[in-house]
């Protein structure tokens, strides 16, 4: 099982998308330094929403769309909706 999730800054309310097979350890990278330079400067994250996938194909196909033009006022109402 892969999740696609929606992570918010503390620090600056800003938004992360990513995809992972364990999403608790993720978080917990995220949070502890352990990840790309943008989730470092902007931590500490909270989990806003996730939603499951079968495969890691179709949850990076997810992250794309969310993180692309068509997906971005979907990702506003989904972390909208979680706050």
């Amino acid at each position: 099982m892969y999740y696609v999730y929606i992570l918010q800054s503390l620090k600056t309310g800003k938004l992360y998308i990513g995809h992972s097979n364990n999403l608790a350890r993720r978080v917990e990278e995220h949070n502890s330094g352990c990840g790309g330079e943008y989730t470092k400067q902007n931590g500490p994250w909270i989990l806003l929403y996730s939603e499951s996938h079968q495969d890691r194909s179709s949850a990076a196909k997810r992250e794309r769309y969310l993180k692309g033009i068509q997906g971005s006022q979907e990702k506003k109402k989904l972390a909208a909706i979680s706050k």
